[in-house]
């Protein structure tokens, strides 16, 4: 009853706060009659390029400025300050990502299938966030909800959209340099460059380095959980004719870190006698190539990557002899993934549309094929695993967009999807399912005026069916069944006073059908050694509720203010879970009930400035324990000097120092305990501060 009573008292405020921000707004709106509109922003995820305040669906677009204020290095730096997205630790750098409460938390031998989709120049990494890297990024698209029609299995509860710079017609060349705490240090370099008319080229390089957050008292070290970390990109725009181009982007991410973030006192000092690492290895290759015709429009797709995926731990977070019950282990997983994907759209124009010049249309295919190698060193096994897990994917998708009247607009979509899977282990485990899935999205529009647009949707996500292969699990636990979620949105997106407000408003509720869960359990071994088995499995369902807020106010020339609010209800109907425990009514994991960043733009002349604050509630770690994150806000803020050709900016964050948690387990892991089950924690960044330097040395 007091969590519901919470949860109905945060989704009051959140609609009180709606109400006083427009009428604020309202109040003082002639106040800020010098203010510039605000920058009209281009989501480029969906199927048909739109603005941000067209598109029937809630967005949050982080641009190149929130970056830099932010002093960006990863997506992870920002994550914060997104509505109803969070992030889950067990590693170096964030891999997997929630939305409204869905999404996984890690991968150790069992083969997944993410419920977030990540693009990076549109090749799929999703699973694998680790290389999320943010130099020359020009904005990262975050679109809640299932994108059944546009990405399909792996997008049941989002996309993440990660968009480089593409090259320009004119001679460019600028370094970047940053320092700060923690041995944080970063070289970067951007060179643009026309190489004929109708050819461009953009190359840029990045070092970031930092000690990490932890130090090992053991071996008496702070760079234990650091961090090394290479980006190099070269991408090439070949304007072949008026009505064909071709973009080509190459890339290569070397992320060479540590992974020593546990201790038995939960702190930040570690006794580890063998120090983790969570390296990923990662080339890829995007070819876009795009036809314009009179009565269609053409846009192929072809892109491979290869991830070398190292990631193992010291599992007893100690060195040997600490106590005479104690132990020695360690656990490694060295993973090789391989994609190999196209995809062909076929879009209408204005000569090509149907029904009496009604409709638009979207029609394409899209071919995956993805191998999977793991091979599993653990101090407690005979011998090494291996595992190969190969599946290939066959879509079929189409969106219709009918104006049924001038403010009135219909839009459908469907997408049909065939994965063949192949699984075969060193422990004769073997696997061959196959899947027909479909989703899909029905969404009416309704322009209430040049400014507002209104909408409801119905959506269809969907997740591929999957089987655990840990050979200390029953035979009923094995296998698991398809997902799906069923999606009803409403929402509002409306500009006013000359374009200086912008406000989008979105409520959703989603029905989860044999939701697939994750669940842990550490069992105690013969020696007294403990053992770690996770597996998934079905739930018979559950709710995700809730509201998405974005407010932005350019409240002078000099100032901006802007809000971004969620509030969720994420919880199960019905799930028991391994252990027995009945958790039908809890929240489930990662869904903090709210979530709120609030910031604060200045800028003067030369100089600029910027605040912010992100707040997140408590939230579960697992649904295979009780142990929660504490509720937690976390200030930031920068201030920059750009004279002609240099920028200067001081930035910070987490100001406060305030200790808060990405991961949480329940179980025995210290020998001077008996090995009772007591929580362990990793820890959060800590405040970082640091000055960047940037000279444009040519244009």
């Amino acid at each position: 009853m007091g969590k519901l009573c919470a949860s109905l008292t945060v989704g009051l405020l959140t609609v009180g706060l709606l109400i006083a921000s427009c009428l604020a707004t309202f109040i003082l709106m002639m106040a800020s009659v010098l203010a510039a509109p605000l920058q009209e922003i281009i989501v480029t995820a969906n199927l048909r390029q739109d603005k941000a305040m067209k598109t029937p669906d809630s967005v949050t677009v982080i641009t190149e400025d929130i970056i830099a204020a932010r002093g960006a290095q990863h997506f992870e730096d920002v994550i914060h300050g997104i509505a109803n997205v969070n992030y889950a630790g067990g590693s170096n750098r964030a891999r997997f990502f929630q939305i409204r409460g869905i999404g996984e938390r890690s991968q150790f031998v069992n083969p997944i299938n993410p419920s977030v989709g990540i693009l990076i120049d549109e090749v799929d990494f999703s699973g694998v966030g680790a290389i999320a890297t943010l130099i020359d990024v020009r904005q990262i698209e975050v679109l809640r909800g299932p994108q059944g029609t546009r990405y399909g299995a792996n997008a049941l509860a989002g996309l993440i959209n990660i968009s480089t710079y593409d090259p320009v017609d004119e001679f460019e060349l600028s370094l970047k340099l940053s320092a700060g705490s923690y041995g944080t240090q970063t070289l970067g370099m951007v060179v643009n460059t026309p190489i004929s008319a109708n050819l461009q080229g953009r190359l840029i390089a990045e070092s970031h380095k930092s000690d990490g957050y932890m130090k090992n008292d053991f071996l008496g070290r702070d760079d234990t959980n650091g961090r090394n970390e290479l980006t190099l990109r070269g991408k090439l725009a070949w304007q072949v004719n008026d009505h064909w181009n071709i973009n080509l982007s190459l890339a290569r991410v070397d992320i060479d870190n540590g992974y020593d973030a546990f201790s038995l006192n939960n702190t930040r000092h570690t006794l580890s006698d063998e120090p983790g690492y969570d390296i990923q290895e990662t080339n890829y290759i995007s070819l876009k190539s795009r036809w314009r015709l009179r009565q269609v429009h053409v846009e192929a797709l072809l892109n491979t990557a290869g991830s070398d995926i190292d990631y193992g731990y010291d599992e007893d977070w100690v060195y040997t002899g600490i106590h005479p019950d104690g132990y020695t282990a360690t656990d490694e997983y060295l993973r090789e993934r391989k994609t190999l994907s196209g995809e062909v759209r076929f879009l209408s124009t204005e000569e090509s549309r149907i029904f009496g010049d009604t409709t638009d249309w979207v029609v394409g295919i899209y071919l995956l094929k993805s191998d999977e190698n793991l091979h599993r060193k653990h101090t407690y096994q005979g011998t090494d695993f291996f595992s190969d897990y190969d599946f290939d994917t066959r879509a079929v998708f189409t969106q219709i967009d009918t104006r049924l009247s001038e403010s009135l607009m219909l839009r459908t979509g469907i997408r049909l999807e065939q994965r063949l899977s192949d699984y075969k282990d060193s422990e004769a485990v073997a696997f061959s399912p196959d899947d027909s899935l479909w989703g899909g999205q029905l969404v009416l529009e309704y322009l209430l005026s040049d400014l507002s647009l209104a909408y409801g949707s119905v959506a269809r996500g969907y997740k591929a069916s999957g089987f655990n292969i840990d050979g200390s699990l029953d035979l009923a636990r094995r296998r698991f069944a398809q997902e799906y979620l069923i999606e009803y949105q409403l929402g509002i997106k409306t500009r006013f006073a000359a374009d200086r407000v912008q406000l989008q408003l979105a409520l959703f509720h989603d029905d989860r059908r044999d939701q697939q869960v994750k669940s842990a359990i550490w069992e105690r071994r013969d020696d007294d050694s403990t053992e770690f088995i996770e597996f998934f499995g079905n739930a018979a369902e559950g709710t995700n509720k809730g509201i998405e807020l974005e407010i932005s106010w350019a409240v002078s020339e000099n100032f901006q203010l802007a809000a971004n609010l969620g509030w969720l209800d994420a919880r199960f109907d019905e799930f028991i879970n391994k252990v027995g425990d009945d958790l039908s009514g809890r929240d489930q994991a990662h869904a903090p009930h709210y979530m709120y960043s609030l910031r604060l733009n200045w800028r003067r002349g030369a100089w600029s400035a910027s605040l912010s604050a992100d707040a997140k509630d408590d939230f579960y770690f697992s649904d295979g324990h009780a142990v929660k994150s504490d509720d937690y806000i976390l200030y930031n803020a920068s201030l920059t000097y750009q004279a002609r050709r240099t920028k200067i900016t001081f930035w910070g964050r987490n100001l406060t120092n305030t200790d808060y948690f990405i991961r949480g387990f329940n179980f025995g892991n210290d020998p001077g305990k008996g090995y009772i089950r007591e929580p362990y924690f990793q820890f959060g960044e800590p405040r970082v501060v640091g000055i960047r330097l940037e000279f444009d040395l040519g244009k």
